[in-house]
């Protein structure tokens, strides 16, 4: 895959994600909050571009890329939160923190790409996906744990 084509394939994941997330502030969440789990389904294909034989990178490399991930996650998880609005649904609030702060992690990992160009692009490839999983992972998980907080703060009040 040309250089091209890949930052066309990102730009379009990005501006999905921002899509997706700017829309689920205007329609509520259904169900027990299991669907903010699915999008880790989706990264598992990405295991194999990680666990490739080809990739010869140290193991410190692969921990500081998880690590910066994980660095990556908070930001996200500041910014994600539920409520209950007038309706009595749970929707996402309204923070635009999280697109400036998404926004911001894809140009950070464009950066570090170009300052990464010598590494072999089997060995980039499994360290971007690493930091990848380091943000995604925590990210809905937090995520999720938030919306049932939110979700059974609303049960409570409609027993009491």
């Amino acid at each position: 895959m040309n250089g091209n084509t890949f930052y066309m394939m990102i730009a379009f994941i990005a501006v999905l994600v921002i899509w997706r997330r700017t829309r689920s502030m205007y329609r509520p969440i259904r169900g027990n909050g299991i669907r903010l789990l699915i999008p880790l389904l989706f990264i598992i294909p990405g295991l194999s571009l990680i666990i490739n034989p080809n990739v010869n990178e140290p193991a410190w490399a692969f921990g500081i890329a998880f690590g910066l991930g994980v660095i990556f996650s908070i930001p996200l998880i500041w910014t994600t939160n539920y409520e209950v609005r007038a309706d009595n649904l749970i929707y996402s609030k309204k923070n635009w923190g999280f697109i400036a702060a998404f926004i911001g992690i894809v140009f950070v990992r464009f950066a570090l790409r170009q300052e990464l160009s010598d590494l072999d692009p089997q060995g980039k490839t499994a360290l971007f996906m690493l930091v990848a999983f380091g943000y995604i992972i925590p990210w809905r998980v937090f995520s999720f744990i938030k919306f049932r907080r939110v979700a059974n703060q609303l049960q409570l009040s409609k027993i009491n």
